[in-house]
C-alpha cells in the first residue's frame, strides 16, 4: 500500500517522494502548491508507481482529516504516513516577532498533531501501519536565537511520537522518529554548514531509515548519531558558540 507524504512539493518531501518511487512505492503527496505536486507526479510517471496528489494546508486541521481519508479511499489504504510539513522561520524570544514564532509552533507541532491523529485513526482501523515523524537533531537541546522556537517544536514532536509509540507498542503499528542533521533544502535556503549534505543525499538517507522502521534514527547516520548524543551533554557556553 502507498506512502503519504505531507509537505511533498519541495525539499525533503519531494526528495523522499523521488527516492520512494524509485524503490517501487506508490505515493500520496500533499502540499499547499498543487501545481508543484502535479509536476512531480509527471516527473515520477516513468517509474510506473501510482501517485495521487492533493492540495493541503496542514494548518487547516479539518482539511488534514478529510484529505488523508480521501487519499486512503482513493488508493485503497495507506501503509505509511510521513509527517514532514514544517516551517523554519522564527526569531529570538522577546524581539517582537511573536507572529513568526507562533506560525512555526502552529505548523511544526499543532498541525503535526493533526496529521498524527489522522494517520493513527486509519492505522488503528486497519490494525497496521507506519507513522514517520520528521523531527530534527535540534530537538536534542534548546537552541538560541531564531532556532529557539523551532528546536522546541521539534522536541515536542519527538515526545509526541514517542508517546504514540509506547501506546501502540503491543500492536503491528510502527512509529519512527527521524532526526535529520544539516541537509541543504528550500527550508534553510540551501545554506552550507559544516557537515551538511545536499538534499538528494539527505533524502536517500531518510528513506533508508524509513524502510528499516527503527524507533529513532539520526540521518545521515554519520556524523549525527554521534553528534546528536554529544549535543545532549554539551555545556551551555559551548552550545552557544557552536549553534
Amino acid at each position: 500500500m502507498p506512502t503519504l507524504i505531507t509537505g511533498a512539493s519541495s525539499g525533503l518531501g519531494a526528495g523522499m517522494a523521488r527516492e520512494l518511487a524509485a524503490r517501487g512505492h506508490d505515493l500520496a503527496l500533499v502540499a499547499r502548491r498543487l501545481d508543484r505536486l502535479e509536476a512531480l507526479r509527471e516527473e515520477l510517471a516513468p517509474t510506473g508507481v501510482r501517485v495521487a496528489v492533493a492540495a493541503l494546508d496542514v494548518d487547516d486541521h479539518d482539511a488534514v482529516f478529510t484529505t488523508v481519508r480521501a487519499l486512503r479511499d482513493e488508493l485503497g489504504g495507506l501503509d505509511r504516513v510521513v509527517v514532514n510539513a514544517g516551517l523554519g522561520k522564527g526569531a529570538p524570544i522577546g524581539t517582537g516577532r511573536f507572529d513568526a514564532n507562533l506560525a512555526t509552533a502552529r505548523t511544526n507541532f499543532v498541525a503535526a498533531l493533526a496529521q498524527c491523529e489522522a494517520a493513527m485513526e486509519i492505522f488503528r482501523a486497519q490494525g497496521s501501519g507506519h507513522l514517520v515523524v520528521v523531527s530534527s537533531v535540534a530537538a536534542d537541546r534548546g537552541l538560541k536565537g531564531a532556532q529557539t522556537t523551532y528546536a522546541a517544536t521539534k522536541a515536542a514532536l519527538s515526545h509526541l511520537a514517542e508517546g504514540i509509540r509506547v501506546d501502540v507498542a503491543s500492536t503491528p503499528i510502527r512509529v519512527t522518529t527521524l532526526a535529520p542533521g544539516y541537509i541543504r533544502t528550500d527550508l534553510n535556503g540551501g545554506v552550507r554548514r559544516p557537515m551538511s549534505v545536499d538534499a538528494v543525499t539527505g533524502s536517500r538517507a531518510m528513506v533508508d531509515a524509513i524502510e528499516k522502521a527503527p524507533a529513532h534514527a539520526y540521518v545521515p547516520t554519520w556524523p549525527w548519531a554521534v553528534l546528536g548524543r554529544v549535543l545532549r551533554v554539551m555545556p551551555t557556553p559551548l552550545l552557544r558558540r557552536v549553534t
